[in-house]
C-alpha cells in the first residue's frame, strides 16, 4: 500500500502485518482493528462465495475521504483500510480496518465509524453465489449490523 494512501482496493489477499506495522506511532497507546470475513450465509440462505466489484476511482477517493475524516474527528495517530475486490471464498478476508490513537476509546469508536461509513458510502457491490445455484447483487451494507 502506498505510504501516502490510507484506503485502497485490492484484487489480491490482504496482508495484515505490513498494514499493522504502518499503524505504529510513538504517541499511540491503543490500536483497534476490524476484519470482515466472507461468511457462509446471508438472510437465511447458504452462501458458497462472492465477488466484490467497485467503481474504483470513486471508491478510492471516497474511502480516502472517510479515513482522513476519522483521523481528524477522533485525533488518530494513524488509520488504514483495505477492501477486497474480485472472487472470494467463504472464510476469506474481505475488508480490514486498523487505527492507532492515544487512548482505547477513540480507537474503538474510530474503527467502528470507519467500517460503518465505508460500507454505507463507498461504491462497492457484492455478488453472492448461493448453494441453490442462483446468485444476487447486494450493496455490502445489506444484512450487516
Amino acid at each position: 500500500m502506498d505510504a501516502a494512501r490510507r484506503f485502497r482496493l485490492s484484487a489480491e489477499p490482504i496482508e495484515i502485518a505490513p498494514l499493522h506495522a504502518r499503524l505504529r506511532h510513538p504517541a499511540a497507546g491503543a490500536c483497534a482493528t476490524f476484519e470482515g470475513w466472507v461468511r457462509d450465509h446471508h438472510d437465511g440462505r447458504a452462501v458458497r462465495g462472492l465477488r466484490y466489484e467497485a467503481y474504483a476511482a470513486l471508491a478510492e477517493a471516497e474511502g480516502e475521504r472517510i479515513v482522513a475524516a476519522a483521523i481528524a474527528r477522533f485525533g488518530l495517530k494513524a488509520a488504514l483500510c483495505v477492501h477486497r475486490t474480485g472472487e472470494l471464498a467463504v472464510g476469506d478476508l474481505a475488508v480490514w480496518v486498523g487505527v492507532a490513537s492515544a487512548h482505547r476509546a477513540a480507537a474503538f469508536e474510530a474503527c467502528r465509524a470507519i467500517i460503518d461509513e465505508i460500507k454505507r458510502d463507498v461504491p462497492i457491490w457484492k455478488h453472492e453465489r448461493y448453494a441453490e445455484g442462483d446468485a444476487g447483487w447486494l450493496h455490502p451494507d445489506e444484512g450487516e449490523g
